[in-house]
């Protein structure tokens, strides 16, 4: 335990945000199940508009913080690497 009062008040703090940061990431992992369950059965309209709502979801976890931007970055070519993919085969 710390005994300084500002390091008391950032473990309060850390706990809080990694609560937040927590949720954030299990939101966007289960948006990104979507997208791969419209990707997988083939759905050429639902995997769109799950993709737009991924990168979306993405955008604003990385402006909070939650991820970075590269690993959004990464992951949103990926996932559109897979919608194009599917696209072509359709």
């Amino acid at each position: 335990m710390p005994n300084i009062s500002s390091a008391k008040k950032r473990v309060k703090t850390n706990e809080k945000r990694r609560i937040v940061n927590r949720s954030r990431r299990h939101v966007v992992k289960t948006q990104i199940r979507r997208f791969l369950e419209a990707v997988h059965e083939k759905q050429v309209d639902k995997a769109n508009e799950e993709f737009r709502v991924v990168t979306k979801m993405l955008d604003q976890t990385a402006a909070k913080g939650t991820f970075h931007k590269n690993t959004v970055s990464r992951q949103k070519s990926r996932l559109a690497a897979r919608l194009n993919a599917m696209v072509a085969d359709s």
